[in-house]
């Protein structure tokens, strides 16, 4: 096993639809954790910084969120659905396509089921080919950010790697 290997859960690969002009990946996540701190994670800067980018949140239906990854690539979401602590979605504009971000949240016994869908992405390669294995390796952080710990972009990077070849290569 690889080095980068164990820094992976044996959380599952996402879903992933395609059709003629569109791509979908679905993932699927449990965490014995309140909603509450899961929607925290998802929501306020301090803990989208831990996981999965630096952030400018305003949290409202019309509001946006600034995302920056390590200082190289920035965006600017418009949140369009904001239900706290339940449903936060977004719109992320990729190689000239506007996707749809949507997590879903639902207690589950003593946890919370997590339901993250990426849909409207090109089935081509190109721009957001990554967003496959960038959003697997990203989720394995979400954990840690819950607890308020975050996670070096360094091994964000080195899952991402690791993830890669799990994905199947998206037509040209």
């Amino acid at each position: 096993m690889s080095e980068t290997q164990t820094l992976l859960s044996d959380a599952p690969l996402g879903e992933v639809t395609a059709s003629d002009d569109t791509l979908q990946v679905i993932f699927r996540r449990y965490y014995r954790k309140p909603i509450e701190k899961v929607w925290a994670a998802l929501t306020t800067p301090e803990r989208l910084a831990d996981w999965f980018a630096t952030a400018k949140v305003d949290l409202r239906v019309g509001g946006t969120i600034h995302l920056n990854w390590n200082d190289v690539h920035g965006a600017e979401m418009k949140i369009v659905v904001c239900d706290p602590p339940y449903a936060l979605a977004w719109t992320w504009e990729i190689g000239g396509r506007d996707t749809l971000v949507r997590f879903d949240l639902e207690p589950d016994g003593d946890g919370c089921a997590l339901t993250l869908t990426h849909s409207g992405l090109s089935p081509r390669a190109g721009p957001g080919a990554g967003v496959r294995a960038g959003w697997h390796a990203h989720l394995e952080a979400l954990p840690d950010a819950i607890e308020g710990r975050a996670t070096s972009w360094e091994t964000k990077t080195a899952r991402e790697d690791a993830l890669a070849g799990a994905y199947p290569k998206l037509p040209a």
